[in-house]
């Protein structure tokens, strides 16, 4: 039985213009993948560790289904957005 996958991110925006745009080509990337956002910022509290003011969480139905939409030729092109306007910390991480 495979296991679903999950995005899990933490990210500190920098430039919320540029970042824009990354959310635009990463938002359809994911779902074509069949990624389903399960949280998409909104409110947090932070109880431990570094502060990010984002939290984005996305279900994927495997885990290698999650990764092949990481590593996909549509993703990096939002990656390129991403990396000049945040600092994120991204895991894929098997779950139930």
């Amino acid at each position: 039985m495979s296991m679903k996958g999950y995005w899990i991110t933490l990210c500190h925006v920098t430039d919320v213009d540029k970042y824009g745009e990354y959310i635009k080509l990463a938002g359809p990337t994911i779902e074509k993948y069949g990624g389903k956002f399960l949280a998409r910022g909104g409110n947090q509290e932070k109880l431990e560790g570094d502060s990010y003011e984002r939290t984005v969480v996305v279900e994927f139905e495997t885990f290698q289904a999650a990764l092949d939409a990481y590593h996909s030729e549509e993703y990096k092109k939002a990656l390129e957005y991403s990396s000049d306007s945040s600092k994120r910390h991204l895991v894929v991480v098997e779950g139930l």
